[in-house]
């Protein structure tokens, strides 16, 4: 698992009256605090009926469920769509998607004083972001307070709402499967599409263990070849000159793409492969457990950085597949290891250790979206520096005096 990712999402199931590619929306239950009623909660239809279909960039987690967004929210969670319905502000001074996400939330404060000595330790409820209703586009006015809380993982407050941006459906989706003779000439081909600016949807890297894993899994018959799984939205037309674009970038660095898949039923179908890399990579070491690492590097410094951590995984000794949604700069390598072999956890935390100052070395960050934990917080010391994390104490301090809201963790 990672240092604090999935974990500490709610879930909700999907169903109902509801329009297509709308999830329901949700509210976190926090003990001793009264959750805000607005005007979608978990379980409830959408307020108002919606002329045409939307979709929300949401987590989809590896039990198949929908992630209410708090979770996500407090860990930076991303979503594999997220890539193109934020492209315009990646350049913004942000991590993580889920920083992009929300527009505006409400959290409860934690009690001024130690519950018992004379205050009841219910909180307050405090609205971050835009006041507007509805929200206006952008506002300048005051701190942002919702960046702040937007990854603080739980140890600032908790999130009892958030109000999201929904994404029009496009008009044509087309997505496929492209095989490479090396991560590298994956890695440099997404690398160029980026540059020239296709307007790619997701992006997703598997290097060849994975690929052969997902493949024996999902029972797909995937080459044992560094993979990258593309998917294109647009209009009719302007969809065919995305394809041509993607495929003559795809065979200058030597890759293959056998055909693109538009049918719904034929997108799922290829998609599930990429959804069930978690346990594709378990069943390669069948009794064993995972371990997902999470870094995020410039886009210019990720083809270095990804061959780089193959060979240190052969060095180690180490099975761990890798994937990654490099549109973003972010890899994984998931691995597997027998939890009551100690010569092997180790080289584990040891691989892990490496591969977070590798991306601090190449200009990038030791945590993408899983977040810092417990176990990244020396790495978060070498990120910041003493200034950095002294600043974050300070709000720490001033917001949650008594350190009651996830303690011991981040700092």
């Amino acid at each position: 698992m990672c240092q604090g990712g999935w974990g500490c999402c709610r879930w909700v199931r999907a169903g109902g009256a509801q329009i297509p590619g709308v999830p329901r929306a949700g509210v976190a239950v926090v003990p001793g605090v009264p959750v805000p009623r607005a005007g979608v909660t978990a379980g409830s239809p959408l307020p108002v009926p919606v002329p045409f279909a939307l979709s929300l960039p949401v987590p989809r987690p590896r039990g198949g469920r929908l992630a209410v967004r708090h979770g996500g929210h407090g860990c930076l969670g991303h979503q594999r769509r997220a890539l193109r319905h934020h492209a315009a502000q990646r350049a913004q001074p942000a991590r993580g998607a889920a920083r992009r996400e929300p527009a505006a939330h409400r959290r409860p404060r934690p009690p001024r004083q130690v519950p018992g000595e004379g205050d009841t330790g219910g909180g307050q409820a405090t609205r971050l972001g835009v006041s507007q209703t509805p929200p206006c586009r952008k506002s300048a006015a005051g701190y942002d307070l919702t960046s702040l809380f937007v990854g603080s993982e739980g140890t600032l407050g908790f999130l009892t709402q958030a109000t999201l941006r929904l994404h029009p459906l496009p008009e044509a989706v087309a997505a496929a499967v492209c095989s490479f003779p090396s991560v590298q000439a994956a890695v440099a081909c997404t690398v160029q599409v980026l540059q020239a600016a296709v307007p790619v949807a997701r992006i997703e890297l598997l290097d060849e263990v994975m690929a052969g894993a997902c493949s024996r899994y999902s029972r797909l018959e995937l080459p044992e070849a560094a993979t990258l799984f593309l998917e294109l939205h647009g209009s009719q037309q302007g969809l065919a000159e995305q394809q041509q674009q993607a495929e003559e970038l795809v065979r200058l660095h030597g890759g293959s793409i056998p055909a693109w898949a538009r049918a719904p039923e034929e997108r799922e179908r290829l998609w599930s492969a990429r959804h069930s890399a978690w346990f594709a990579a378990l069943a390669l070491r069948p009794g064993c457990q995972g371990y997902s690492t999470d870094v995020c590097v410039p886009i210019s410094r990720l083809p270095g950085v990804v061959v780089e951590t193959q060979r240190d995984l052969r060095d180690a000794g180490l099975t761990g597949p890798m994937v990654g949604h490099v549109g973003d700069g972010n890899f994984h390598c998931i691995l597997v290891f027998h939890p009551d072999d100690p010569d092997e956890a180790r080289r584990v935390h040891d691989f892990a250790e490496r591969l977070g100052r590798r991306a601090l070395a190449a200009g990038g960050t030791c945590t993408g979206e899983h977040g810092v934990g417990l176990g990244k917080r020396e790495l978060l010391r070498e990120e910041l520096g003493p200034q950095g994390l002294d600043t974050m104490r300070r709000i720490k301090a001033a917001l949650d005096p008594h350190h009651l809201m996830n303690p011991g963790k981040v700092l």
